[in-house]
């Protein structure tokens, strides 16, 4: 399909560069598979599901992995973006300025820390080899800084907030560069009242890497390669899933991370196999969905490959008339913005 179909014009002031407070304040655009749109509330999602159905979020933890130093033995700058973990000590970056480094080259960043540069990917990424002792985890916290998107970096300065904002709730397991922000919007009083409803609860984890910032250069959906990320549903996790399902719950996910670990693992008769490994599938328009039933998610980014997944689920048509409606009404959008929940 031609990327330009996922193309919309967005009022840059509808870019959200702060969350709301408290989080479940947040508006949320209920986009059912026929009838008319509703504005709502993140805090109705309780009233929009049934007792039975099962909400799976991803329990990753946002790592800061945006770093900032210079090539040792000399003054070039060096921007550093961790994407993938390889091993105990390596990461793939994106790297800025890449071009004013060869393999083996030092990178002093702040803090005392530093990083050799390894093999140059296919992709344009480098893979980088953190020097000491420490673990990398201690290094990065030492040294880094949360990894904003570019379209709110580019607008103020990352501070010390953004620790605690661009966090949610859930999140256990070290090794995202991007929050799975649909996961945001959540507070413990909304997750009584999802359980009091009795609506169900899943984790899986999904370590979202800085691909999912990339734009897709392609002309054509055909020749777009989707980046790599590393998933986990455990097998208890699975079953859970599919007795929810096989008793007549939906399956929603919370977060299009959640949605692409789920299809990734979704057997062909619709039950969720046991998952652990990288995935880097690409859902878009004609894709049959096997593993879930519905998917809460914020707004995203023109002819991005998450425009994309949200069209294959509820059709392209569908979606251009719900962002369309978005816009007109003022919503936030993006990582920091509202939400919408999908149920094809």
């Amino acid at each position: 399909m031609r990327v330009e179909l996922f193309d919309f014009e967005l009022p840059q002031e509808l870019i959200a560069l702060r969350p709301v407070r408290p989080r479940d304040a947040a508006r949320m655009l209920f986009v059912p598979g026929e009838g008319e749109l509703e504005d709502r509330g993140v805090r109705d999602l309780p009233q929009l599901l049934k007792a039975g159905d099962v909400l799976v979020f991803n329990d990753t933890r946002v790592i800061p992995a945006q770093l900032e130093g210079r090539r040792a033995g000399g003054e070039a700058k060096i921007g550093a973006t961790l994407h993938k973990r390889e091993d105990l000590r390596r990461w793939i970056a994106f790297i800025r300025n890449a071009k004013r480094l060869k393999e083996g080259d030092q990178i002093i960043f702040g803090g005392g820390v530093t990083a050799i540069a390894e093999t140059r990917n296919a992709d344009g990424s480098l893979t980088l080899f953190f020097e000491g002792d420490e673990p990398v985890e201690v290094l990065l916290d030492r040294a880094g800084t949360m990894p904003l998107p570019p379209y709110i970096a580019g607008k103020r300065s990352i501070d010390a907030q953004d620790r605690e904002d661009y966090q949610t709730m859930f999140a256990e397991k070290d090794g995202a560069v991007a929050a799975p922000t649909a996961s945001l919007h959540f507070t413990q009083r909304l997750v009584d009242e999802i359980d009091a409803a009795g609506i169900k609860r899943e984790m899986l984890t999904l370590h979202v890497g800085a691909g999912t910032f990339l734009p897709v250069k392609a002309d054509d959906t055909d020749d777009h390669q989707m980046h790599a990320e590393w998933g986990r549903i455990t097998p208890e996790v699975a079953d859970r899933l599919n007795a929810a399902r096989a008793a007549g719950g939906r399956i929603i996910a919370v977060g299009t991370t959640s949605l692409r670990l789920l299809e990734s693992a979704a057997r062909d008769d619709g039950t969720i196999a046991p998952f652990e490994g990288d995935t880097d599938i690409f859902i878009t328009p004609g894709y049959c969905f096997k593993g879930v039933d519905g998917l809460m998610t914020n707004f995203h980014l023109p002819k991005s490959t998450l425009v994309m997944l949200v069209s294959a689920l509820m059709g392209r048509d569908r979606m251009m008339q719900a962002y369309a409606h978005a816009i007109e009404q003022n919503y936030r959008f993006y990582s920091y913005g509202d939400s919408s929940l999908l149920l094809p």
